[in-house]
């Protein structure tokens, strides 16, 4: 992270996407922000499950549970791909690189009260950088089997298309007092925690499928003949996950002790669930707090401190 991407042979340290770097170091300020959000997006997005992303921390270095075809592989695939190019097209729109700008104005008619101005969030270039980066060592790798590449490259594709499809329409208002007689609007992307929200709504969803023929080539289709066909926006994996309750390193299962669970929570962050029923430890813990606070004019605020005593419980 602490590289500055100006000499070429700082591009060994992606040895898979050593070409690519090379070509775009100006954009490999914005893969190394990717990758950071991709981290800490992914385990915030999972904090309240089973499975926590605690493994992304060891990438590349990936274990058995992003390795193996799981629905957990999806994700994070499929995440890292959306981040990927969400960050070259927000980089493209202000200003960080130079061989992109501003994405061209809608085609669409805009509508009463509007008009198309601002600086959009360029996708066209962020798709088309991001998806030649992200694809580049699944296709020209011999790692792994080719319906394990056939999944990856399925689920790089389906979180760039997730991303895509929300691409919306933004707005800044001008007149008289805020009036808003006018708006200048754009197309611009969410943060990439909606993504992320979007995303795993998709991962729970997840659609198990083999890699055989079809015609002329192979393709992925499910594994269950009763199950609607595969689209571009779903998540797909080969092999069953593990429960990811007890410790198990082939699985690449760190089991859930010790993880701190919700006592009156019947979701996946319920002491039931999370501990997989093998119950939990209570204690109380004493925090220390801002509170009372109050404003001096001008301008700062002083608080007094306050203790207070907190229950946790713990899965045993």
């Amino acid at each position: 992270s602490g590289v500055a991407w100006n000499e070429s042979h700082q591009c060994r340290l992606v040895p898979d996407q050593f070409q690519m770097c090379r070509r775009n170091l100006e954009v490999m300020h914005s893969i190394v922000r990717a990758a950071r959000q991709t981290k800490d997006i992914c385990q915030k997005t999972f904090a309240d499950m089973r499975w926590n992303c605690s493994s992304i921390r060891r990438a590349p270095s990936f274990g058995p549970d992003l390795r193996k075809g799981t629905r957990e592989s999806a994700f994070v695939f499929a995440l890292a791909a959306a981040a990927v190019t969400h960050a070259i097209a927000q980089a493209c729109a202000s200003g960080e690189l130079p061989l992109c700008s501003c994405a061209s104005v809608p085609s669409e008619v805009p509508g009463p009260g509007f008009r198309w101005g601002g600086c959009g969030d360029n996708l066209h270039y962020g798709l088309q950088l991001g998806s030649a980066f992200a694809d580049s060592p699944l296709k020209s790798s011999k790692l792994g089997t080719q319906a394990l590449r056939a999944m990856n490259l399925h689920n790089n594709a389906a979180g760039r298309q997730v991303l895509s499809d929300s691409l919306d329409t933004k707005c800044k208002c001008h007149g008289v007092s805020g009036s808003c007689s006018v708006k200048t609007c754009w197309k611009g992307l969410p943060d990439l925690g909606e993504i992320a929200s979007d995303l795993k709504s998709r991962y729970l969803t997840a659609i198990k499928v083999t890699h055989r023929l079809v015609g002329p080539r192979k393709q992925l289709v499910p594994k269950e003949t009763d199950v609607r066909p595969v689209t571009e926006a779903d998540l797909v994996y080969l092999i069953n996950s593990p429960d990811y309750c007890t410790p198990n390193p082939q699985l690449g299962s760190v089991g859930t002790q010790d993880r701190q669970c919700n006592k009156t929570s019947v979701g996946s962050d319920g002491c039931n669930l999370l501990c997989c029923g093998r119950g939990y430890n209570a204690y109380t813990e004493e925090v220390v707090e801002r509170c009372h606070c109050k404003y001096h004019w001008c301008c700062y605020v002083v608080c007094k401190k306050c203790r207070r005593k907190v229950e946790r419980y713990v899965c045993k």
